[in-house]
């Protein structure tokens, strides 16, 4: 059955979950749900920083110079400009990062990670890995492993697809990340 929407022209029947999808879905919802949260618990109570705040730390130790425009950084962490220019500013004020200019277009403001910021950074990931291998690898044998990182780079490179059609980086940089230049 087809519906009308105004000008649209027709609308294609919806296609629901089956049982089986419906359960598949939940589930990897409610992982996700509380595997980011119980990450974000332990970074905030080990080294007072948010998760997010973490991924722009790999984020940046992992570029050239250890060094993205704000422009890339926002970008890969899926950042608005406020919210990256606020999480900037926790990050500077603890002396783990710092905005400069670039040195050919004056105009582009770069996020640089600190020696201070690297140093944190290598304190702090022992523990974080350490969580994300409690909670998550320990649990899988390698096939299921292997298995899992199949099915996420089969939906990943869907997303990325539609992402590049939008000029978004995040998914370049989960990839490799040093091609974020």
């Amino acid at each position: 059955m087809l519906k009308r929407i105004g000008t649209l022209g027709p609308m294609p029947e919806t296609r629901w979950l089956d049982e089986e999808e419906q359960q598949t879905w939940r589930a990897y919802i409610w992982t996700n749900h509380l595997l980011w949260e119980a990450l974000e618990r332990q970074l905030q109570r080990d080294w007072g920083i948010p998760h997010a705040y973490y991924i722009m730390l790999v984020c940046l130790s992992e570029s050239p110079e250890r060094m993205m425009s704000m422009t890339q950084l926002a970008s890969v962490t899926q950042f608005s400009a406020s919210r990256l220019s606020h999480a900037m500013s926790r990050l500077e004020e603890k002396g783990w990062v710092r905005r400069v200019k670039h040195d050919e277009d004056r105009r582009t403001t770069m996020a640089q990670l600190t020696d201070a910021g690297f140093e944190a950074l290598e304190k702090a990931a022992p523990g974080h890995v350490e969580e994300v291998r409690r909670l998550l690898f320990d649990r899988l044998s390698r096939t299921q492993m292997r298995q899992l990182h199949d099915v996420l780079v089969t939906v990943l490179s869907a997303l990325e697809a539609a992402e590049q059609q939008d000029g978004d980086q995040a998914a370049t940089w989960l990839r490799n990340p040093s091609s974020s230049g």
